[in-house]
């Protein structure tokens, strides 16, 4: 088989990523690969050189691999980067960074569509989150809506504190969890606190237990 040219490897890895993670590659001193994602762009070129006080300078400079979060000071729109140095026979050859969109920690509601127009949900309101039908939609205490963002997006954003995923159509807020049921083939349901179920499917059932502790 032949070896896999570099930059289609690349554009794969991207591709996985896509939703959350920019991926930049550099030499030691200029960027030589850049692909951004949906969800932060800070808009580096190829040929770009490598600015003082970035996450890959700093893992370039410690020969270490480095994660920070990043504030706008340097491209503009603060971000968390993780870079990784590359060394061939033990010699620094460049870097591979991550960037993820920082967090705004002052985002505190979902606002979904409605019949009449778009309501904020706090998030401590939210009983779960269902993708169906090509939509998600939001359920919470006192309303319903649909959202635009898939629930990757959200599993990438919302509190990893209360928010579990749990199934690949489902994440549920674990505050709203009013009992649990064994099902077949090593699964469950969840009994919310409003009184419908959520499954929770074989493929995370065991992380499911581990993050609850049962």
């Amino acid at each position: 088989m032949e070896r896999f040219k570099t930059s289609a490897l690349l554009d794969v890895i991207s591709e996985l990523f896509s939703n959350e993670a920019s991926i930049a590659v550099t030499d030691t001193e200029h960027y030589i690969y850049y692909q951004p994602s949906r969800r932060i762009n800070l808009k580096i070129k190829p040929g770009d050189g490598i600015k003082e006080g970035t996450i890959t300078h700093k893992a370039l400079l410690s020969q270490q691999k480095v994660s920070q979060f990043i504030n706008r000071d340097i491209f503009g729109t603060p971000y968390y980067g993780m870079a990784v140095p590359l060394f061939d026979e033990e010699k620094l050859q460049g870097c591979v960074t991550a960037i993820f969109p920082a967090l705004t920690s002052g985002k505190t509601v979902v606002t979904v569509k409605s019949e009449d127009g778009w309501v904020p949900i706090p998030f401590s309101d939210i009983f779960y989150l269902e993708a169906r039908d090509r939509k998600t939609y939001v359920i919470g205490e006192k309303h319903t809506g649909s959202h635009k963002d898939t629930l990757n997006e959200f599993d990438f954003l919302l509190p990893k504190d209360n928010f579990v995923r749990c199934h690949r159509s489902f994440i549920v807020n674990v505050n709203h969890i009013l009992e649990i049921y064994p099902d077949s083939h090593s699964t469950f349901l969840l009994k919310m606190k409003n009184g419908e179920q959520v499954p929770v499917s074989q493929s995370y059932a065991s992380y499911f237990r581990t993050l609850l502790g049962f």
